[in-house]
């Protein structure tokens, strides 16, 4: 009788030892995003409530009207800068025209009527 091969039955003396598979992120990555999170989150806010004020000053404080979104732009600016530090890339980015958006939001709402 031929003998039967047996490849698919675990042998117990040598069972085959799986490597587990890593997956998702490390914990440091996990971190750089939830602070990158946090900050342009926040950052982001603090350049909408200026662009907001802005909006509800009255029509004869122009100088506030322009002011508060190029601040809230600069908040926002900063609030990437210290996102892509973070993560360890260049501060100096394309990325941080992103943060500009209020500031150009702000001002499409007040002026482009």
């Amino acid at each position: 009788m031929a003998q039967l091969s047996r490849k698919h039955l675990i042998d117990l003396n040598n069972p085959p030892v799986r490597q587990p598979k890593r997956q998702g992120m490390s914990l440091s990555q996990v971190q750089k995003w939830v602070m990158s999170t946090l900050t342009v989150v926040t950052m982001g806010h603090m350049a909408g409530a200026l662009v907001l004020a802005a909006m509800w000053m009255p029509e004869d404080r122009l100088d506030a009207r322009i002011g508060l979104p190029i601040i809230g732009g600069a908040f926002g600016v900063l609030g990437m800068a210290a996102a892509l530090t973070i993560h360890q890339r260049k501060a100096l980015s394309p990325l941080l025209l992103l943060g500009l958006l209020p500031t150009v939001i702000g001002f499409v709402l007040m002026f482009g009527r």
